[in-house]
């Protein structure tokens, strides 16, 4: 899951492989399949590998599940300069439990990535009136009832906050957020199309939860439609839970909204 999560980031010079102490050609187990597909990863048609000499030559660095896999490859000679833990607790192998203890070990593992590459990751900032109508554009894209650039700007005026990711000076994803006291509501989160499955999301959530914490807010909560199964995940992952319902909330077309809050 690992070598999967960190290859759909699409970081810059960054490569992944995966290797396994006992791995026997095996395909990938259908929980570990089914828990990447939840976060909208393809993981194929994989199969275990079982690490080689050749494999440790061409890597830069080893990361590890657990300190047990470490002192194995220490132990058979390899420099422990190249040998690291993707956690530093270790992340345990749900081998053999059901879909809950991979989906646990899939966000174990994506959280420690984020840490460990999160100087590689998109950058957010705080966006202000000249983003409007860059922000509109996102909109136009992604949604069939967008904001106008009146709209965006006015709304920044207000108890609204917005941060975006930019690429080569452009914005390329956007999140907004509305405060009442101590509550924080998602107004929308979206990313251009072409930019989409590379981290844009996820770092956004990020760092929108920095500074919900910081702000000392006691939640933040969004909606989505029922059957946006990928951004569901990506909020799952978060820790946003479902809290209710909206009944015909979205048109064009009309569907159902989820109410998914997460709690500080």
């Amino acid at each position: 899951m690992a070598h999967y999560y960190l290859n759909s980031l699409n970081l810059n010079g960054v490569k992944a492989f995966s290797a396994g102490l006992f791995a026997d050609g095996s395909p990938i187990s259908e929980n570990s399949r089914l828990a990447l597909s939840e976060a909208g990863i393809d993981a194929g048609s994989h199969l275990s590998h079982t690490v080689t000499l050749e494999d440790v030559k061409k890597a830069d660095k080893i990361y590890c599940m657990t300190p047990s896999h470490k002192a194995t490859l220490i132990s058979a000679g390899i420099e422990k300069e190249k040998l690291f833990l993707l956690s530093d607790k270790g992340i345990s192998d749900p081998f053999g439990q059901d879909l809950n203890a991979y989906r646990k070990c899939r966000d174990e593992i994506f959280s420690s990535i984020d840490e460990i590459f999160k100087n590689d990751m998109p950058k957010a900032e705080y966006l202000t009136e000249k983003d409007a109508e860059e922000i509109a554009f996102i909109e136009k894209e992604c949604f069939t009832d967008p904001w106008s650039v009146k709209s965006i700007s006015d709304s920044m005026n207000g108890n609204n906050v917005f941060i975006g990711i930019k690429e080569n000076g452009n914005l390329i994803g956007y999140l907004s957020l509305y405060e009442s006291l101590d509550e924080g509501y998602i107004n929308n989160i979206a990313v251009l199309k072409d930019k989409r499955r590379k981290g844009i999301g996820r770092a956004l959530l990020k760092e929108i939860t920095h500074y919900a914490v910081s702000k000392g807010l006691s939640f933040i909560s969004l909606e989505v439609r029922v059957s946006n199964t990928p951004a569901i995940n990506l909020y799952s992952s978060f820790g946003f839970k479902e809290e209710g319902k909206r009944k015909n909330y979205y048109k064009n077309p009309t569907e159902d909204a989820i109410i998914l809050t997460r709690r500080f």
